[in-house]
């Protein structure tokens, strides 16, 4: 497990993460144009979206139904509990939307480790949780955009509200614009869109994506951290103002939502490996497509605190700690 996590955190993805931080740190006049940030953005959205298409088209409705209810409810629940969470530490607003966004969806590199785990344990688990990774990404994203516009349009209100903190009575919630502007939105257009082209066209599509959207994904990610690291070590100071908090958030929701992850897996009928994986799923956060849709629909969102907890905090903590964890619990609910 310690080569495991070594190897991820020495990757070039993240090393060139780490690259873009230490540029903004020292105000190097390294910086990407605007044209270009929105272009890498655009990219992985649509890569993510039929990568998990082509996965789902292997499988019928009767064996993807229930793991797929299951991976729509963490989708929806895990942004709800740290939405919630946000609000109890006076987080605001659109870092709240941030977070919820980047802890409900997935990190597709933890799920890779916990892969190679499992088969260091000689675990089995379904091909089809393969599908799951991308599929857990479009729900969150969907349900904080969603959450955010309806507040937005409405003032704001979340801000001031020391209640639940999603939805004050005050808020109409059947906003036929709202609703337009949350499932019509570029980012969820092009990862729902792909990922429902990618389950159409199957298999036989590989000949004319793989070139582009497969082939490259792993280079083209390497361009979009570094714009993202400039991005957040241009704005790590604010993170200082929530302190110790945000870390403890950081280390303390991947394992509620690990742990609930791990429960869905088990009810959904999955195996002992399946489970975990799903656990993985919930307990990690997303530091591709999340922070490529936040970039582009909620720009005043603070990529120094949602990217850095996610891929400075959660990150290593799931490589180290959580993986087996997760095992561990899906060991014993079995």
């Amino acid at each position: 497990m310690f080569d495991i996590m070594v190897g991820n955190l020495l990757s070039p993805v993240v090393l060139f993460f780490l690259l873009g931080m230490i540029s903004a740190i020292f105000k190097s006049d390294l910086k990407f144009p605007d044209g270009l940030s929105e272009a890498l953005s655009i990219y992985l959205l649509v890569a993510i979206g039929l990568k998990g298409g082509i996965e789902l088209s292997h499988y019928s409705i009767n064996e993807a139904f229930q793991p797929i209810l299951g991976t729509l409810f963490l989708g929806l629940a895990i942004p709800v509990i740290t939405l919630f969470a946000m609000r109890l530490m006076g987080i605001d607003f659109k870092n709240s939307v941030g977070l919820a966004a980047t802890y409900g969806s997935v990190s597709i590199v933890t799920y890779g480790a916990a892969i190679s785990f499992l088969d260091e344990q000689a675990i089995s688990y379904e091909g089809l949780m393969n599908a799951m990774v991308v599929l857990l990404e479009s729900p969150a994203i969907l349900f904080s955009l969603l959450i955010y516009n309806i507040l937005s349009k409405n003032g704001d209100q979340l801000t001031h509200s020391h209640s639940l903190g999603i939805m004050p009575s005050s808020i109409s919630m059947i906003d036929k614009e709202v609703l337009r502007e949350s499932i019509l939105g570029k980012s969820i257009v092009l990862l729902v869109g792909s990922l429902l082209i990618g389950l159409i066209a199957g298999e036989q599509s590989l000949p004319t994506v793989e070139p582009l959207f497969l082939d490259l994904y792993d280079s083209i990610l390497i361009l979009f951290l570094l714009n993202m690291g400039l991005i957040a070590g241009s704005r790590l100071p604010e993170i200082r103002s929530h302190g110790l908090k945000l870390v403890l958030f950081s280390i303390i929701m991947p394992i509620i939502g690990g742990t609930l992850g791990v429960l869905t897996g088990y009810f959904v009928g999955l195996s002992v490996g399946g489970s975990a994986l799903m656990g993985v799923l919930a307990g990690s956060a997303s530091y591709i497509a999340a922070p490529a849709a936040l970039r582009t629909s909620v720009p005043e969102a603070n990529p120094s605190i949602y990217l850095g907890l996610s891929l400075g905090v959660t990150f290593p903590f799931n490589l180290t700690i959580g993986i087996p964890l997760y095992f561990q619990l899906a060991q014993f609910i079995h």
